[in-house]
């Protein structure tokens, strides 16, 4: 499933679906003209779920502001309420940072793969 939410090309989202879980792509600049329908698509995603864990991919993000952290932390919210296990991967160094910093990072249970956070902390 691939979903273009901008016909512009500012944000992208790809999910894709195994026995393992779900896995969103998002790539793109994720702010307040895009982060709408990046909410619709993560939540579309997560509501009929019966996946246990969806991680999404934040690895081709191009740079995120605060309304895109806030859809973020709301799809952890809906994940949560239907038992599901939301994790966040592909953090570059910026945006690790800037979640550990604002403590948003300890919201996802340090999801972070632990060889992705040894490597940033080892930088």
């Amino acid at each position: 499933m691939s979903d273009n939410l901008d016909s512009i090309g500012k944000a992208h989202i790809n999910i894709v679906a195994s026995n393992d879980g779900t896995l969103a792509y998002l790539s793109g600049r994720i702010d307040i003209d895009s982060s709408p329908a990046v909410r619709d698509g993560l939540l579309a995603m997560l509501l009929p779920s019966s996946a246990k864990i969806v991680s999404v991919d934040l690895s081709g993000v191009t740079p995120i502001d605060s309304s895109g952290v806030a859809t973020l932390i709301e799809a952890l919210k809906i994940a949560r309420s239907n038992k599901t296990e939301l994790r966040l991967q592909g953090l570059d160094e910026g945006l690790y940072r800037l979640f550990e910093s604002t403590r948003i990072l300890s919201l996802f249970d340090g999801s972070v793969p632990r060889a992705n956070r040894s490597e940033r902390e080892a930088g």
